[in-house]
């Protein structure tokens, strides 16, 4: 599967509508992401069940900016509309593969209740402050 291109237009509608989807956020300018690049569209054909997009983060600065993105290339797994995994830095192959491994190993239901339980902390003081 190649990889599809995310624009705040589409950024919604892919994410919500996948269950498993790595973004490769990226700059033309960036030599660690020209690197990257082939590493990434590599992992996409052995993983023809996940989908695998890019950010351009000069054309679509808001994107970027929402996900705090502070360096690139950064690697992010969102499954279930959850970001499991985020890390600047271009990952060699087998660490690309064994990240994926590991976000596919990942018990959402876990990952929900905890998600939620630190939301309902944060609320909890975010009243005591009031």
């Amino acid at each position: 599967m190649s990889t599809v291109e995310l624009t705040k237009e589409n950024f919604d509608d892919i994410v919500s509508g996948n269950d498993f989807v790595l973004i490769d956020f990226w700059a033309e300018w960036c030599g660690p992401c020209k690197q990257f690049g082939p590493v990434f569209e590599r992992s996409s054909e052995k993983h023809d069940d996940l989908v695998f997009a890019k950010v351009d983060t000069e054309a679509q600065p808001e994107l970027a900016q929402a996900f705090q993105i502070q360096s690139i290339p950064t690697v992010m797994i969102v499954r279930d509309n959850i970001a499991v995994f985020a890390q600047p830095g271009a990952l060699p192959a087998e660490a690309l593969e064994d990240v994926i491994g590991q976000a596919r190993a990942l018990d959402m239901e876990e990952v929900r209740a905890s998600v939620t339980e630190a939301q309902q902390e944060e609320q909890a003081q975010a009243e005591q402050g009031q």
